[in-house]
């Protein structure tokens, strides 16, 4: 035999084949258990639309990696706890290892404590939960889970960021605080009267009112109330229909009062305000399209091109551009070694840098305060569902600046 030693290089050769991890195309399943019927639905249908978008996207440029794909799947959970976590059930049946939800605090709360209890009980099967917009503080303080991101600010963030501009403006004396009867509502109210009394203590809180969600069809009363009341400014946490519905009650009624809201950006809302909005309406999130250098315009022009729908959850390009990094980082698709990689990590989503805080998973982000004005093709170039009316940034808020102390004591798995 001319080469003696052949069979020991072919034998290391097999031994070293069976020991290295074989890479393997994946494709990474994130369920999207949200409201996609009933009231609300429009910003439900429109959000797992925009999560489809960007997993397309990361698919296309290879964010996971050159073999793994992400793909979003809708489930209704009808914006109702107890169908979220029949829906919850259904996923994990199917193998997802994934879901995302934002669309009510009540539903994420629920949920959490569901992962929670799934995953102690099925170590090997874990489930990890992407918070898109679920903004009760509670979920990354008392209630924090290893397993649950949040993406967006929270109501707090927020409130600390709103509280600041209402803070510089001696016009607003009275503020009326009107909100939905569940966990964010509750805390919106609370939050406002905390961070008005030590930022502005002259300012007089004339209204405190919550409703039920979901099912007033008429805000005509709330808004004879508002009114009444001579407040210059309303402070409102709801979204959805019931925001669209208030201020289009607000519009017939022709009040003046400004309203400070969270979410008038998302589907149905900007159509409930039109020309009556503006100057009037004002919104604090993580983002505005209409940013300083327009970052994250090519997807909202793709978006409309496609649907003729408006792209407005960036919380949905920051959650699969960090869940892609943690993919392609690791190695793996497994949830724990996923969670783990996510803990401390920042990417580069529309707004700037996004960082996953690792004391309480809440990403640490800029806060955009904004205002709805009439396109001008310069500095409000893009408008929402055709209505020829956009929001017109007032002011950039840095990360530090809304940034809050956290209660969160993190439960963390053996890795």
């Amino acid at each position: 035999m001319p080469y003696p030693f052949r069979p020991r290089i072919l034998a290391l050769s097999i031994a070293a084949l069976c020991a290295a991890p074989l890479a393997s195309a994946e494709n990474v399943r994130i369920a999207f258990i949200d409201a996609l019927s009933g009231a609300f639905a429009p910003p439900g249908t429109t959000a797992l639309k925009n999560f489809q978008m960007i997993a397309d996207v990361a698919n296309q440029q290879k964010w996971a990696g050159p073999a793994n794909t992400i793909e979003v799947v809708g489930f209704d959970g009808k914006g109702s706890p107890q169908e979220s976590l029949t829906q919850l059930k259904t996923v994990i049946d199917q193998g997802y290892r994934y879901i995302t939800q934002g669309g009510g605090s009540g539903v994420a709360l629920a949920l959490v404590d569901a992962v929670n209890k799934h995953n102690e009980r099925n170590v090997g099967k874990e489930i990890v939960y992407l918070d898109f917009a679920a903004l009760d503080p509670d979920l990354t303080n008392s209630k924090c889970s290893f397993w649950h991101f949040r993406f967006e600010p929270n109501s707090d963030m927020r409130m600390e960021a709103l509280t600041s501009y209402i803070a510089r403006d001696p016009s607003i004396k009275k503020i009326y605080i009107l909100g939905q009867n569940y966990a964010l509502g509750h805390q919106v109210s609370r939050a406002a009267k905390e961070y008005l009394k030590r930022k502005r203590p002259d300012i007089q809180i004339v209204g405190d009112d919550l409703h039920p969600i979901a099912t007033v069809k008429d805000f005509s009363p709330y808004v004879a109330k508002i009114k009444a009341s001579g407040a210059d400014a309303v402070i409102t946490g709801n979204w959805g229909n019931d925001l669209a519905l208030l201020i289009k009650a607000a519009k017939d009624a022709d009040l003046k009062t400004n309203f400070f809201t969270y979410t008038a950006y998302t589907t149905g809302v900007p159509t409930a305000m039109g020309a009556a909005g503006v100057d009037r309406v004002k919104n604090v999130s993580n983002w505005n399209v209409n940013n300083e250098g327009f970052a994250g315009h090519e997807i909202v022009e793709a978006f409309k091109k496609k649907y003729n729908e408006d792209y407005w959850l960036m919380s949905s390009h920051s959650a699969i551009t960090m869940l892609s990094k943690a993919i392609k980082t690791t190695g793996s698709t497994d949830p724990v070694k996923v969670a783990f990689a996510m803990e401390g990590m920042t990417v580069k989503s529309f707004n700037g840098d996004v960082e996953m805080r690792k004391t309480d998973h809440q990403a640490q982000q800029p806060i955009y305060l904004t205002n709805w004005v009439k396109t001008n093709g310069k500095d409000v170039k893009y408008d929402q569902e055709n209505t020829g009316y956009g929001w017109k940034t007032e002011q950039k808020i840095s990360t530090f600046v809304a940034a809050q102390p956290t209660s969160c004591e993190m439960k963390r798995p053996a890795r």
